[in-house]
């Protein structure tokens, strides 16, 4: 197969009027801060029904923020699960928190509620359900568990953007959520992210820690040791321009991902992730877990096979127990996810031929 025929994994797509915006961005010099931002924020808002929202320089900012507005101490725990982009993880470690590795459900992959229970100790202080590969945990169970203990839940929504748990969009459950708009989300700004609350001494901090302490700009005067975390004006010209296609998006992925399960779902060797019934998807990356029975040459093999015939694909997370960066401790079940999943190509801009071709590659590496 030809480079011209080549399937990256994902790619950002374009919808009409990103250059009108970021060009209309230049023009008006107001290329940091400006309108851009406040539309964009404003729609977020609006889509949400939250007081407060605040866009970021990336998802990973946004947490960061979140982590330093909630006043956590050396020491304090967070429960992440031991399955899932470490974002959450790693500025635990840079602010000296300890997160604390929960399991994952082994059919959902999400967060499990169980697990979180029992790793809850009189250090903990936060829960961070992350909504893998746009997948939603099990919300409504996390949120009472978190009452009943006093903890805040910070959504980590960076792979989950429009998705919805009982009609409710995700990121509107936790006490705060973060959101990411890196070049292959579902929504880019380039890179970019956003924080999103109602309660407002949590964003009145944010807002200072936002931009160097400073409660109004162009003056000098530093409440806090804050940091910059702001979006630009032009990467919010480009957002608006893509959150006003956002039905487009949704119904594409929608597309592509029924496609994919309609093939999968009943092909020996093959495990989709599963979703309660509650759950509408928006997925952000479509992946599924293999049986070594079927697949001899193993999950990486697969890939390899897929890339020599021009199709990118990716593995799944790498278990926070198999990483070296974290405290020794043992998650089977995430171990057991990281060594079989594989993603597929799962981008908008791919057409149903092109879904169907790579299903036909997969299956003729499926070994009866």
């Amino acid at each position: 197969m030809g480079n011209n025929n080549y399937i990256p994994w994902s790619k950002p797509h374009f919808w009409g009027n990103e250059n009108k915006y970021v060009q209309d961005a230049l023009n008006s010099s107001w290329i940091s801060s400006g309108e851009y931002l406040n539309k964009l924020e404003s729609s977020f808002a609006k889509l949400f029904d939250k007081r407060y929202v605040l866009l970021t320089s990336s998802g990973t900012t946004a947490l960061h923020l979140t982590y330093l507005s909630l006043g956590f101490n050396e020491g304090d725990e967070i429960i992440i699960p031991g399955f899932a982009f470490m974002t959450a993880a790693n500025i635990a470690l840079q602010m000296k928190l300890k997160p604390v590795f929960a399991e994952v459900d082994p059919g959902t992959w999400c967060l499990s509620v169980s697990s979180i229970e029992k790793n809850i100790t009189p250090k903990t202080k936060a829960i961070v359900p992350i909504h893998t590969y746009g997948n939603v945990c099990q919300m409504d169970e996390i949120m009472q568990l978190a009452k009943r203990h006093n903890l805040i839940v910070i959504e980590d929504c960076s792979e989950a953007l429009f998705s919805k748990h009982n009609h409710q969009y995700c990121g509107t459950f936790g006490h705060v959520s973060c959101f990411s708009f890196q070049a292959i989300k579902t929504i880019t700004t380039g890179e970019g992210g956003l924080v999103v609350t109602d309660n407002e001494e949590i964003y009145q901090k944010m807002k200072l820690y936002h931009s160097h302490g400073l409660r109004e700009r162009g003056t000098y005067h530093h409440e806090l040791p804050g940091y910059n975390f702001r979006l630009t004006n032009i990467q919010a010209a480009l957002g608006l321009a893509q959150f006003e296609k956002m039905e487009n998006i949704i119904q594409e992925r929608k597309r592509i991902f029924q496609q994919y399960r309609h093939f999968f779902s009943n092909l020996n060797g093959v495990e989709l992730q599963q979703l309660h019934p509650a759950v509408d998807p928006v997925w952000w990356a479509f992946a599924m877990k293999l049986h070594e029975s079927a697949f001899p040459l193993g999950r990486d093999g697969v890939i390899q096979e897929l890339k020599d015939e021009g199709i990118e694909t990716r593995p799944g997370f790498v278990a926070s127990s198999l990483l070296k960066i974290y405290e020794q401790h043992s998650l089977p079940v995430c171990e057991a996810l990281s060594s079989q999943i594989i993603s597929l190509p799962s981008y908008t801009e791919l057409n149903n031929e092109e879904v169907e071709m790579i299903c036909q590659k997969f299956k003729k590496l499926i070994q009866d």
